[in-house]
């Protein structure tokens, strides 16, 4: 089966690529706006794109012609910080995916731990074992005529906070305490499963 792009349905499309470009990492993103007001949300158009310099990039939707808060955030005063996300703290995450005003807190709304970060201003999770202290260098707005598009969001990190119950020797990460999970297609999310290595040619 081939489908043109172009001439493909929206909805076809997310199904088809949300369901093939899997596993998927979240970058829970959290940010903060100009009246102090702390916004969280998860993102699985996320990824690593460099580890010299150390950068993430992210991509939001512009449903609508519409920025999405954390965007309005980022593009304001171009900080942000990456939460990943773990097996314990999964029902949280989907917790702050919720569609709500910009005044709602989602710290509040899911009932986690906002900690000060070192180098930026928005806060930290403190449930989440891995936080990434983003400086944004870069966002490009992929146009859509219909809809909107997205934006692409590129962060260079600045702080890394790793937890040490899941830092092993020589700073290798301990997987079977880390328990990342990750987004595949509609409403479902998967683990690490079974791990096999191959040596690189």
């Amino acid at each position: 089966m081939q489908f043109n792009t172009q001439d493909t349905d929206e909805k076809l499309l997310y199904k088809l690529l949300t369901g093939t470009i899997i596993p998927r990492p979240i970058g829970w993103i959290s940010t903060i706006d100009d009246k102090e007001i702390n916004n969280l949300a998860p993102f699985s158009y996320f990824n690593m794109v460099s580890s010299d310099p150390p950068c993430v990039m992210f991509s939001t939707r512009r449903d609508n012609n519409k920025n999405k808060d954390t965007l309005n955030n980022v593009l304001n005063n171009n900080e942000f910080v990456v939460n990943l996300v773990t097996l314990d703290i999964v029902e949280q995450m989907n917790a702050t995916s919720a569609s709500v005003d910009a005044l709602t807190d989602e710290f509040e709304l899911a009932k986690l731990t906002p900690i000060n970060s070192v180098m930026v201003k928005p806060k930290r999770v403190k449930e989440s074992l891995v936080h990434l202290e983003c400086e944004k260098i870069h966002h490009y707005f992929i146009d859509n005529e219909t809809n909107g598009g997205a934006c692409v969001v590129i962060g260079k990190i600045k702080i890394i906070h790793i937890d040490d119950s899941i830092l092993m020797d020589n700073n290798y990460i301990d997987l079977d305490k880390y328990k990342p999970v990750a987004r595949l297609a509609g409403s479902n999310y998967g683990t690490l499963g079974e791990i096999f290595s191959i040596k690189r040619a």
